[in-house]
């Protein structure tokens, strides 16, 4: 930090197992990923590269290796999972995971319909060379799983390997653990952490009120993901009180 300020909370170090912050990059530059970095580096703790957008960045393998430099993990989007697994590519995806130097892996299931107990079976493949997160929650926004459904598959990929489980909601923000308006489901979330450590959930959060919401209920070290580049730091601010949303809200404790 740049001075000194009392009654700041206290924030996990990197590398961090949670407080973590992941962002999702959907077409940096290599020159825009460098003046990312030089700003927010020492706040980003995991860098998706959103949905299918690896398949067509230039320069991927410089993009790769730039944010690695950086020791910021890197790791495709669940939808490029989806979309090797659909057409029976699944050794080339391990393939091009190992090609790429790729040390963290999302398995998900929010485009394509995979029996759970498969998707449980890849989660246990892959978490043999990598560490996993698993994404839980579909992005067809008419389909609504119940809480208690949630907390199931939650504790039954935890238990195949992942590392994380991810709360789906889009990079918009708007299905999943939110409604359409981008409100919480304050008692899906309630519920899941009933029987769910916070620790081992990434909460997909890309709007403000959503990211305050989680601080309020959690506290400055929840991990959130989906974030955009231009957001990281004003995030930071905002988990240790220094955002109007948030500026009572660590005083005096």
């Amino acid at each position: 930090m740049n001075f000194n300020l009392t009654q700041i909370p206290d924030r996990t170090k990197k590398p961090r197992n949670h407080g973590l912050t992941m962002v999702m990059d959907k077409g940096l530059s290599l020159e825009e990923a460098k003046n990312f970095l030089s700003v927010a580096s020492p706040h980003v703790d995991i860098l998706k590269l959103g949905f299918g957008t690896s398949f067509v960045t230039p320069n991927l393998r410089q993009k790769i290796e730039l944010y690695q430099s950086a020791n910021i993990p890197v790791y495709f989007g669940g939808t490029l999972f989806e979309a090797f697994l659909i057409r029976n590519q699944f050794d080339d995806f391990v393939n091009v995971i190992k090609d790429y130097g790729i040390k963290h892996i999302e398995v998900s299931d929010g485009s394509i319909t995979i029996p759970h107990a498969e998707k449980c079976g890849y989660i246990e493949k892959l978490a043999k060379i990598a560490t996993v997160l698993s994404e839980v929650g579909s992005k067809d926004a008419e389909h609504i799983i119940p809480p208690y459904k949630w907390i199931e598959l939650m504790n039954a990929e935890l238990g195949a390997g992942a590392t994380y489980v991810i709360a789906e909601a889009r990079e918009s923000g708007n299905v999943g653990i939110y409604r359409g308006t981008g409100e919480v489901r304050e008692g899906l979330v309630q519920e899941i952490l009933t029987k769910i450590p916070s620790e081992k959930i990434i909460w997909e959060a890309p709007q403000k009120a959503q990211q305050l919401y989680f601080l309020e209920l959690i506290g400055c070290n929840v991990n959130l993901g989906n974030l955009a580049p231009h957001e990281v730091i004003s995030l930071e601010a905002m988990r240790i009180g220094l955002r109007g949303d948030t500026f009572h809200l660590f005083l005096n404790q």
